[in-house]
């Protein structure tokens, strides 16, 4: 018979290194010197009517391929453990930049931290495991548009750009969409609030610095947490948000820093709080689980590309690139066209042209009654989440996680999936160095998510 009850368990553990590594996210090297908030690894264990699967989820700029199976393989190693694979895992992070890098094939990274971040992801595991109780299912959505906005702008000439300048009067439009619906699953526990999982789509980047920090998602995170009774969980989940940033090109001229990270995370959670007074209980008698995986290429360079670059390089001999030079880098200095950032991502364009592999996605996604959960590969646009949530579960309450499960091979680290109509434009999402995949990925991403949908 179905009902709200559920069995779960609940883990966390601090992840702030302890070693020399560079934080993530930028163009440059930046050692972390200071901790102005704890990094942590969270972890959701789920039972019901036979079926396990489990959340783990941490304030991270990705989980790589590489970091992904390292996290596999230790849970394997630990007979506790063993019910529990990829094949019921989502493995997550909330895209904080101001985290330690953890692909392995970018500088700065430091294998060391896989190992801290292994075992304290196990520690967090078996909190979740020994502490599993009994709750009831909820859910709700409600949306908050503040604070998100396309990044890509369509210019008066014709062209696309990433992060303009602050009011250029050469802005036309935003190119695409956002979306500000926030679908939340509540677990309570004595009729209150518990467990609260959000899934909102923003960038996670607002602080920059050496400052190891869990940027706005931690924030939201700590405001929730203050609200539920002492043990409670919020887990901040990070939509498909690879075209959306925080970035208003009409406001004021500086939007970054902790205190802009602390404005958006407690503006999240003035919304997120206000929606849990809206809950309703989802019944259900079990969790069915799907699992599947999707297929893709690497970016292939078209020749006029390859050509663009050489001439690039040619036309900037004197230029140092190498990561010590790109200590100021940021994505303005492409909308700019500075002459380093042009030679920059020429060279990292030109790295690319030789390479061509298959890229596996490993995609999860839980069935709770009229509530999805839904694993995404890297940083997909914005439109690609919406077509997820609309078309493929358009029946639930659909949370989308993603920056999950790995990023498609133990060579590449991530990056940005467009959609196939943003190619040719501008903007650096779109670039072979930001982009290391076949423009259709986002494409067969759906229709492998598609066909597992069509089994419910």
């Amino acid at each position: 018979m179905s009902n709200p009850e559920i069995s779960f368990g609940i883990g966390r553990c601090c992840i702030n290194p302890q070693s020399p590594v560079s934080l993530a996210g930028y163009f440059n090297l930046r050692p972390w010197d200071h901790v102005l908030d704890d990094l942590e690894v969270r972890v959701l264990l789920l039972q019901k009517g036979g079926q396990s699967v489990g959340l783990i989820h941490f304030d991270l700029i990705t989980v790589p391929t590489a970091l992904y199976e390292h996290l596999l393989a230790a849970l394997a190693s630990d007979p506790a453990c063993d019910a529990y694979s990829g094949k019921n895992l989502i493995i997550s992070a909330t895209h904080t930049h101001t985290a330690p890098e953890v692909r392995l094939q970018n500088d700065g990274s430091s294998s060391e931290y896989y190992a801290l971040l292994a075992s304290q992801t196990l520690a967090a595991f078996k909190q979740a495991l020994a502490g599993m109780q009994e709750g009831r299912l909820a859910a709700t959505q409600t949306a908050d548009s503040r604070f998100l906005f396309n990044r890509r702008y369509w210019m008066k000439d014709g062209k696309v750009v990433t992060n303009p300048p602050k009011g250029d009067p050469n802005i036309a439009r935003p190119e695409g969409e956002i979306d500000p619906e926030i679908p939340m699953m509540v677990i309570l526990k004595d009729d209150k609030p518990f467990v609260v999982l959000s899934s909102i789509v923003n960038h996670s980047d607002s602080i920059g610095g050496c400052g190891v920090s869990a940027d706005w998602p931690g924030f939201l995170r700590r405001d929730i947490e203050s609200r539920l009774a002492p043990g409670a969980m919020h887990i901040p989940l990070v939509g498909c948000s690879g075209n959306i940033n925080h970035f208003d090109v009409y406001g004021p001229p500086s939007q970054n820093g902790y205190d802009c990270a602390e404005r958006i995370g407690r503006g999240y959670a003035e919304s997120v709080a206000k929606a849990l007074q809206t809950l309703e209980p989802v019944n259900f008698s079990s969790i069915r689980l799907l699992q599947g995986q999707a297929f893709s290429r690497t970016r292939q360079l078209e020749a006029a590309e390859i050509a663009e670059a050489e001439a690039v390089m040619r036309r900037y001999p004197d230029i140092s690139i190498s990561r010590e030079s790109a200590q100021e880098l940021t994505s303005e200095d492409l909308a700019k066209k500075t002459p380093f950032a042009l030679k920059f991502f020429a060279a990292r364009l030109l790295e690319m042209r030789d390479i061509d592999e298959e890229r596996v996605f490993n995609l999860v996604g839980f069935e709770l009654g009229r509530v999805f959960i839904a694993s995404m590969p890297s940083e997909p646009f914005t439109e690609f989440g919406l077509r997820l949530r609309k078309s493929c579960f358009p029946r639930h309450i659909c949370l989308v996680s993603s920056l999950a499960n790995g990023t498609g091979g133990p060579n590449t680290g991530g990056g940005y999936i467009p959609n196939s109509w943003n190619y040719g434009r501008g903007g650096y999402e779109t670039t072979p160095r930001s982009n290391p995949f076949a423009p259709d990925t986002g494409e067969k991403l759906l229709a492998a998510w598609k066909k597992l949908a069509e089994t419910l």
